[in-house]
């Protein structure tokens, strides 16, 4: 069995919707991962949220191409949680649900509390934004 194959089987077989590369490292080398990794979005199993952070796909009902399994609102925080990263919802999400404003939030954005966070997730145009308390 060929990585590629191992890696498409440990994806079918895990409960996760996102993926780190360095899970797959156990499969191969850097250079082997990274082609399987790219075979895979290729061919709609995995879409790439950001630098080494991959989603399980679906084709879209409207064009066929493929998405995220999940929404990015619910990806994203388990990406970041597996980066190790805790995060909460924002301060307007905070205030809308308890009542407090009737503004409802636009955008995805997350509380990541004192911590300072470089990394980009996005898909198509929908980016996650970081707020800092």
């Amino acid at each position: 069995m060929n990585i590629l194959e191992r890696i498409k089987r440990s994806v079918a077989n895990q409960g996760d919707s996102v993926f780190l590369r360095a899970e797959f490292e156990r499969f191969g080398g850097p250079a082997q991962v990274g082609r399987a990794l790219r075979q895979l979005t290729s061919e709609g199993t995995l879409v790439r949220l950001g630098l080494g952070v991959y989603a399980k796909a679906k084709p879209s009902v409207l064009t066929g191409q493929p998405i995220p399994a999940r929404p990015l609102e619910v990806l994203a925080p388990e990406a970041l949680k597996k980066l190790g990263i805790a995060v909460t919802p924002s301060r307007l999400t905070r205030e809308y649900n308890a009542g407090r404003s009737t503004q409802v939030p636009s955008g995805i954005v997350l509380n990541t509390g004192k911590r300072r966070v470089a990394r980009k997730l996005s898909f198509n145009a929908q980016a996650v934004q970081y707020e800092r308390a």
